[in-house]
């Protein structure tokens, strides 16, 4: 195994439970657009980037959608989705998979109701082609540089010149 593995390999969590559900709630803080990624009929995949709803990360995410839209057809096909989400300026990278059900309960469409969602829903929350898409989360894989913008440019810049023995950050896998 390579000095370079080795380090790598320090780097590397492996996570579980409530220790795997407080380090995505931690990487998911003031991302709020989510690519969700579901199996489209002819085999590829489709993604498409959605909001998610503003509520403590306990292993489910939500979003509202339009009841007619192609991702929930292709949910009710398969329940399999991908979603991923990006901060590069702080170098935060996270891709969570799970299933994905829809529903059109009233009260969850209220408690997730904001006015800005009245530029995808014209006739407001009542609107009949709201529905509630729900994700639970199964796994996830996590990136995530340390340390500030200068000190994360330090910390590349000493990679370079060690040939990868600095520790840049941190990487994992989380089975909820």
């Amino acid at each position: 195994m390579s000095e370079t593995h080795v380090e790598h390999e320090k780097d590397y969590k492996e996570l579980r439970g409530e220790e795997g559900l407080k380090k995505i709630a931690e990487l998911l803080k003031g991302i709020r657009i989510a690519m969700v990624a579901t199996l489209a009929k002819d085999g590829s995949i489709s993604a498409r980037p959605m909001e998610v709803q503003e509520e403590d990360f306990d292993g489910t995410l939500w979003f509202l959608t339009r009841s007619s839209s192609e991702k929930v057809d292709e949910i009710g096909q398969d329940q399999h989705v991908t979603l991923t989400f990006a901060d590069p300026s702080e170098s935060r990278f996270l891709t969570l998979k799970g299933r994905a059900t829809m529903t059109h309960d009233r009260a969850k469409i209220d408690a997730l109701w904001k006015p800005t969602l009245k530029d995808w829903f014209p006739k407001g929350k009542n609107d009949p082609e709201i529905a509630v898409l729900r994700v639970d989360v199964s796994e996830a894989d996590f990136w995530e540089a340390s340390g500030s913008r200068l000190a994360r440019s330090a910390k590349y810049l000493a990679a370079a010149v060690t040939g990868g023995k600095t520790s840049v950050g941190e990487s994992g896998h989380v089975l909820v």
